[in-house]
Parts: C-alpha cells; structure tokens; sequence
C-alpha cells in the first residue's frame, strides 16, 4: 500500500498500520488508515508515544500477517537510547491485539511513562473513498466511557449501534482528555537495571448486529498460531510443481493469503459458510463475481471453496425485481455490504446486483463443480436456484429479447457491470464510451458456457432431456450470433462490446481471452486471437494488457485501460491451453510467475503497463488490493493450465 501502510487481515477483520504500528486517522486517500471490521472504521487512532514523544523507528513493521517493531526514544550519537520497546500486533476475528515489552538500557532504576492514543470514529469505509461524495448523518451520537482496564467508545444513529472496547494488562494509570474525541492510557513504568515490563492492549469490536460471544486473543503470538494453522490448512496435501520452485511458491503465498480472506456467510437454510472475500482493504466482503472465479481457479485443490461460495450465492439470489439495487428475478448479487451507509440506502450495496456477468459464472462453477467432484447432491439441491439464473439470463438478460446478454448504467450504482466496471473501461479504440444498453464481449462467453454446463446437469442430474435440448440449442444460436456481430473483419479479432444500436465497441482489449476460456469462438478464430494477444501491443513480458497499446484510449496507469491484471492473464492462458496454444499459455504464466517472484510470490490485483523491456521490475499499479482473492488464486489456475512446465 502507498503512505507505508502495512495491512493485517483476518476473515473480516484489517487493520492497516505505519512504520512503527501506529494508527494516524488519515481521512480518504489511496488507504485507508484504521481497524475495521465489517466496512467501518473501529480504530481511528492508535499512537503510542514514550515519556512524552514519539519514539524512533529502528526496526520497522515488515509486510506479514504479523507486525512487529523495534522503537526507541529519539536521541543522538552521544546519549545511546535509556530503553528499547519491542512492539507487536495482530488481528483477529473483531480483533486488535498489542503486546509492548519495555527493556531497560541502563544499570539502574528508570521510569517510563508509556501512552496510547485512542479514538473510534466508526467512519463507514465509503466515507473514505477519494470519490468527492459525502453522506449526511443526522442524529449521531457519541460516548466515551472509561473501564476499570480501559475505555469503551459508542456510536448510535437511530436504531444502529456500534462499539469499541479496549482493555489493557496491566490497567492503565489513568486515562486523560485530549481536548478532542480521543483518549490517551497512560502508565508509568518503573523499571529495574536492564529490566523488562509487558503490557497487552486488546481491542474487541461490535458492529451493528453482532450477537456474537466475541473471545478476545491472549496475544498477538496466540492469534497468528491461529492463523498459521489456518493456512496450514489450505497449503496440505496441494501437489506443487518440483520443477518450478516460483510457481510453486507463488501457489504456496495465493493459498496462505486466501486462509486470510475468508470471511462469514449464510447459506439457503441459514447454515454458516466461509467464503472467497474480495480483498483488501477496499473490498473485504462478498463480491459475487470474485467469489465465484477465485471459486473456479482453486476447483482442482480447494474444491470446498466453491461448495462454500455457491450456496452463499443462492441464499442471495434475488427473487424480485428492486430497481435501487438493480435486483431481478433469479439475478446473483454482485455485492454484500453490512456498513452504516448500506443499511440506511445512502449507498446501494447492502444487496447490490450491478453485474451482467456473476449470473451465469453462478452456473459455471455449479456445472464445473460436479464435474470435478462428483456432487451430484449440491446440483439437485440449487437446482431451482439454477433454473432461476437460467431464467433470468433469458427473461431479464436479454438473451431471448436481445440475443445478448445487456447491461445499462446505473445512475446510483456502477456504469459498465461486466468485471471491467471503471466508468470509461468499456470504449472504443479512440477512447468513446457506447451509448445506451452495452453488450459485453466476455459475459457472452460466459452465458454460452452457462448454457452448455447447465444442459448437462440437466441431462446427467435432473432428468430434463426436454430443458437439457432447450438450453443447447440456445447456447449454439449464442455462438452463431456473436461470431457474426463481434468479428471484426478488418482486425481479425472480436469487438469488445456492442453499444445500444448494435454498433461494435473496436478497442482491441483482454476480454477476447475470455472467449478462448469459455470456448466461444470456432477453432480458427480462437487461434488467430490467441497468438494476436501476445504480440508486443498487447504482452507487456508481466502479462496481458486489458488494452492494447497504441491506441489512444490506451494509459499504462488506467485501471482498466492498459494495466495488467493477473486474474484476467489466468483466464486467458487457461483459454490459450483450451485452444492447443501451449507455447503461448506458457509464455503468459512464465511471465505473471516472475511478476510473483518480484513481489515476494504474491500478485496484487492489478500491475501497470509498462513494458518489461523498459522497466526490469513491473511496476504497481497505485491503488491496487494488495491482498485480492482472484489474484491469489491466479498462481494455481496457472498450474492447471500449464502444469510445471
């Protein structure tokens, strides 16, 4: 993260902090700053000063799930520093855990006095966004409550309530004002020749609705002794490639940080899941669309993932048509949200449907799923919910009306709802945006392997010959259509959407890869279009640009127009190896694998697009989740597409 921010995630829970573990309050920007549990900020303040100054940094806090420091009290050359603090931290489920160990420098007696800084403003993550929009909130009120080991900060509007308590071991000696909504512990440490005092800070947070039992960690050793297990885990019993160490360790780092990433749900019967979160910091939640391809890329070695992901989706599923969520019949959600803003509407995400493309990766993964598994019983038991995707894909979606599926802007909600969902991502060449309903190049993919796999679990599960002949037809009718409305002639390669007047959307872009995944396009097309996404336009040497450069809506530090996404790169070299290009699906992972390697084995969501050939080292791209679930799951679709090789 930018600022020198360090996250700490566990399931729903992250803290970001800086160098030495503070907690600063910094208001918006590229990352945010705080404890937050359940998109609200939990600790706003967290800083820790010694004998009225803030310490120096001789260790700072190093990327991991941990984060460990090493201050002392500012000094020079000639006065070497009285004491030394060893400062850790960890995060739990609803969790902040600290332990300080003070150690003495000197051969007699020395006073410390040690203070926190604390404050909890419960901002909502939406707040924090550097997207120009505020959110008014009347009727709020705060309070702060001093503890007998601690302080308890409150946060009420209206019927919503939210809590954060800190309890320190030792009490603190005193808890002082600080002119401001914070609050500063204080202790005063009495400590002996070279000897040594411990304190444990642990911070326990409630947001609105939890009923639960929360059990505050011991430690921060204790929570990531839970955590190392966790990932051990995820890790057991995955068959690594011994012939490249990189992949392997790159499969190895997207799997630990997917232990990380799983956050609660609720199935059809109300059972309790875990499932894929999006990633963080930004999106700690459940995004269909992420779920469910994170879901695919991990089948072969977590196939417990996609048991998890698709009856969370199916509790979810919408029944009824609300046009503030963009909510139809049988539509899968696109995003979950459980903060303030979303359950007063102020922003549409508590249910949000905005994605013309989660739908039919919903009946993907559920074809895919008992394929490779043999669970016949979970496809009999979501099966209404698959014929209701069905059923939507072809009512709402516009396949029996429009011959596509379509999406339309939505005003309170995201512009283009396919996963390159920016509001200039879908453009031509010369950067225009399409007017009126857009249709998508990949989500017709996607629908046509929808169709085809939900066929045959009709077939070979339901019984349904008659919906089995039914959805095959349509899924070839769908294929005809496309490869004569997207073919452009001229480019040799797919348009990448159709604006409202069925006029083809030219930029040449990424999403033709996912066409070879999904198997849309005849042999000969899909040859042609995977060799042409690895001419030099295209292939940075870190991977697949989403545009190809040189046109001019190309910017090598757009989100969606001209950066490199490792989860876009796994989809197209799992399509590249579904056409028999296999020197080229190689190519592709070979280059995405040493992206990994450069960043410690770990591929953030997005990369910029600059060229390997004049950058040596590929270059973030500026706002990125550092951890993403697709991203982490990336290094194992490259395994089942290109093996070890």
């Amino acid at each position: 993260m930018t600022d020198r921010h360090h996250l700490l995630v566990h399931g729903a829970t992250f803290a970001a902090v800086g160098d030495r573990g503070d907690i600063s309050g910094v208001r918006g920007g590229g990352s945010p700053d705080g404890l937050f549990v359940r998109d609200a900020r939990h600790l706003s303040r967290w800083q820790l000063t010694v004998d009225g100054a803030v310490p120096e940094v001789l260790t700072p806090v190093a990327d991991g799930d941990g984060a460990r420091c090493v201050l002392v009290p500012r000094g020079g050359r000639q006065e070497p520093p009285a004491h030394t603090l060893f400062r850790e931290q960890a995060v739990g489920d609803s969790s902040f855990v600290e332990s300080l160990r003070v150690t003495s420098n000197r051969p007699v007696p020395t006073t410390v006095r040690l203070a926190i800084t604390a404050d909890a403003d419960f901002t909502d993550q939406f707040e924090l966004r550097s997207d120009h929009r505020t959110y008014a909130k009347t009727g709020v009120v705060r309070s702060r409550q001093v503890l007998d080991d601690g302080l308890e900060f409150t946060y009420r509007r209206g019927e919503w309530r939210s809590v954060t308590t800190i309890t320190a071991d030792p009490a603190p000696d005193g808890v002082e004002e600080t002119g401001t909504g914070a609050r500063r512990l204080v202790w005063t440490l009495e400590l002996e020749p070279h000897g040594t005092a411990e304190l444990v800070l642990r911070v326990i947070a409630r947001p609105h609705g939890e009923k639960r039992a929360l059990r505050v960690p011991r430690s921060p050793a204790a929570v990531n002794e839970q955590l190392l297990a966790l990932e051990g885990q995820f890790v057991e019993g995955v068959a690594f490639p011994t012939g490249w160490p990189e992949l392997a360790a790159a499969c190895a780092r997207g799997l630990t940080d997917l232990a990380s990433l799983q956050v609660p749900a609720t199935g059809p019967d109300g059972e309790e899941l875990r499932v894929p979160a999006a990633g963080a910091p930004w999106f700690l939640t459940l995004l269909g669309r992420d779920a469910l391809l994170t879901s695919l890329f991990t089948l072969p070695y977590r196939p417990r993932l996609a048991a998890a992901t698709l009856p969370a989706l199916a509790a979810t599923q919408a029944t009824r048509s609300v046009a503030a969520s963009v909510a139809q019949p049988g539509k899968i959600v696109h995003e979950v949200r459980h903060g303030e803003l979303a359950h007063f509407g102020q922003v549409p995400y508590g249910r949000y449907y905005g994605s013309v493309d989660a739908t039919p990766l919903f009946l993907v993964l559920l074809g895919a799923y008992v394929e490779q598994t043999g669970d016949a019983a979970l496809a009999r038991r979501l099966e209404p919910h698959a014929r209701a995707a069905i059923g939507w894909m072809l009512d709402h979606g516009g396949l029996t009306s429009r011959g596509y599926l379509v999406y339309r802007a939505d005003r309170g909600g995201l512009a283009n709802q396919n996963w390159k969902d920016s509001p200039g991502a879908i453009c031509s060449a010369d950067g225009t945006r399409p007017h009126g309903p857009v249709v998508a190049a990949g989500a017709q993919g996607y629908a046509y392997d929808a169709l085809r796999r939900t066929a045959w679990l009709a077939r070979t599960v339901w019984d349904d010959e008659t919906y089995a002949a039914l959805l095959e037809q349509a899924a070839a009718d769908l294929r005809d259509r496309f490869q004569r409305d997207f073919w452009m002639r001229e480019r040799s390669f797919p348009a990448l959407a159709l604006d409202g007047e069925g006029r083809q959307v030219d930029a040449l872009a990424s999403d033709a890869g996912h066409l070879l995944w999904s198997g849309l396009l005849d042999k000969e097309y899909g040859e042609v279009v995977g060799r042409r996404l690895l001419e030099p336009d295209f292939f940075s040497g870190w991977g697949v640009r989403t545009l190809a450069a040189g046109q001019p809506a190309y910017h090598p530090l757009s989100y969606h127009r001209g950066s490199v996404w490792p989860h876009d790169n796994a989809l197209l070299t799992l399509g590249l190896a579904r056409y028999g290009l296999h020197d080229e699906a190689r190519t592709v992972a070979h280059a995405l694998v040493d992206a990994a390697t450069a960043a410690g084995h770990r591929l953030p969501e997005v990369l910029a697009g600059y060229g390997r050939d004049t950058h040596a080292e590929p270059v973030p791209y500026p706002h990125a989740c550092v951890r993403e679930s697709r991203s982490a799951a990336a290094p194992l679709a490259l395994l089942t597409a290109v093996g070890g090789a």
